[in-house]
């Protein structure tokens, strides 16, 4: 059959945009969800078991649905959670609730919802006024409108691994969130993380209530590590976007005099955060490329902050020196004495330097949102049907969200959801952005759709 709507991931992406799709299509209509991931909806963030796994933003904004903020912490309380909407609550408590969501909105549905587990592999466009999927286990499915909600791959360890014994491999964690490998650690081991964001403080508290009581090296190109958020609210500062220079230097030096007039520069970074697309559409693209290389780390650790007593729980593990930071740049991966050696150049300086540790952990988080990781985006790309963003960024799409093909035309019935559209609107991965698009999207496709 050919469904009205193909949607294409299983993430967060995917879960928002079928949720959002059965409000607002009609009666009758019919929705593919193609994805292979098996915890569908939840993604690798909300499959979490670990209660010390927290969300970055308060509950009361974490809602499914920006036209019913207060449904998270409704549904914190319906299940006796004594979480308000002011604190952070746990990811695999947010994982149930999007399951949890989604259930109720199968149930009452009006429409044909069908989850195929398959990975889709190629796509085609047909005269019928549809696209045609090729799927991993040989099968096709065609939709009218396709919605690619195809997340990010982990990043890979910026290192060749290729000659290292069998044994020496087993001692490197490629994907952390893999939580199997936490089982394989013993309690003295020395442990070396690559990078320095999210995700590693989820793995140090992690190794630590699992029993591991070694010292942990954290290696990342800057040393940056993520900073916490106020313990109790403070108002943003009043910020002009449509004032603000479009060089980044300038850019940068008026946001640091803003920070320096109020009490706390996290009322800076508040008051940017509901105008960080229109500021971002304003750089000129040469302005935005700057920020990628050398801003980014920095609004990285500003942005993206932890809850406060997160933060003071890993504090607590730097000022112990159980946690140790090295900025520089790794070389090489080797083996010796039963455990690995990391050689790395240390950041602004030429000599080599080496970690001896009994096991390597790769927190380098997500890759940045290009196409090389799908497939599909590639045979896409090839097709002509979609054209990549200019700064690997993902997709090239329209305010709207429509993909725009290889011709510069834009594709009415193709949409991008999620960090594939980061290239136009930049702040896409959080669910207070990833919500108000899909729902921007299901609304769009729903009045082109047959009633």
């Amino acid at each position: 059959m050919i469904y009205d709507v193909v949607v294409v991931g299983a993430g967060f992406s995917a879960i928002a945009m079928a949720c959002n799709l059965i409000d607002a299509l009609p009666a009758g209509a019919s929705i593919a969800i193609v994805g292979d991931n098996p915890g569908f909806g939840r993604g690798t963030a909300y499959r979490t078991e670990l209660h010390l796994h927290r969300l970055n933003v308060p509950a009361a904004r974490m809602s499914l649905f920006p036209d019913r903020p207060d449904d998270f912490v409704e549904w914190l309380e319906r299940k006796g959670k004594r979480v308000s909407g002011a604190d952070f609550a746990s990811r695999g408590d947010y994982g149930l609730y999007l399951r949890d969501t989604l259930a109720a909105h199968l149930r009452r549905r009006q429409c044909r919802v069908d989850f195929v587990k398959a990975k889709a592999t190629g796509c085609v466009e047909r005269y019928s006024g549809s696209f045609g999927f090729q799927l991993e286990n040989g099968d096709e499915i065609a939709g009218r409108h396709v919605v690619l909600c195809l997340g990010l791959g982990n990043a890979p360890i910026p290192a060749p691994l290729e000659g290292l014994s069998v044994s020496a491999r087993a001692r490197v964690t490629r994907n952390p969130w893999r939580l199997s490998w936490l089982r394989r650690v013993k309690p003295q081991e020395r442990i070396c993380i690559l990078g320095s964001g999210l995700t590693m403080i989820d793995q140090v508290l992690s190794l630590r209530a699992h029993g591991h009581r070694g010292p942990i090296h954290v290696l990342s190109r800057r040393g940056l590590a993520p900073l916490p958020h106020l313990r109790h609210h403070a108002t943003p500062v009043a910020i002009d976007i449509d004032a603000l220079p479009q060089r980044l230097s300038a850019l940068t030096h008026t946001l640091r005099k803003a920070a320096k007039s109020g009490d706390d520069w996290r009322q800076v970074m508040d008051a940017l955060r509901p105008q960080t697309q229109k500021l971002w559409q304003a750089l000129p693209p040469e302005e935005r490329a700057r920020f990628l290389r050398h801003a980014l780390p920095w609004w990285n650790i500003h942005r993206h902050r932890i809850a406060p007593d997160v933060f003071d729980r890993f504090q607590a593990l730097r000022d112990a020196g159980t946690v140790s930071f090295h900025a520089g740049f790794l070389k090489a991966v080797g083996e010796a004495d039963g455990g690995l050696t990391i050689d790395y150049r240390p950041r602004g300086r030429h000599e080599m330097m080496r970690l001896n540790v009994d096991r390597l952990v790769n927190c380098t988080g997500m890759e940045r949102a290009g196409i090389e990781h799908s497939p599909l985006l590639q045979e896409m790309a090839g097709r002509g049907l979609i054209q990549p963003d200019p700064l690997g960024l993902g997709l090239t799409v329209d305010a709207a969200s429509r993909v725009i093909d290889a011709a510069g035309k834009v594709q009415p019935a193709i949409y991008g959801v999620g960090a594939l559209t980061a290239g136009r609107f930049w702040e896409i991965t959080a669910v207070p952005d990833i919500r108000g698009q899909a729902q921007s999207v299901a609304r769009a496709i729903a009045g082109t759709a047959p009633h």
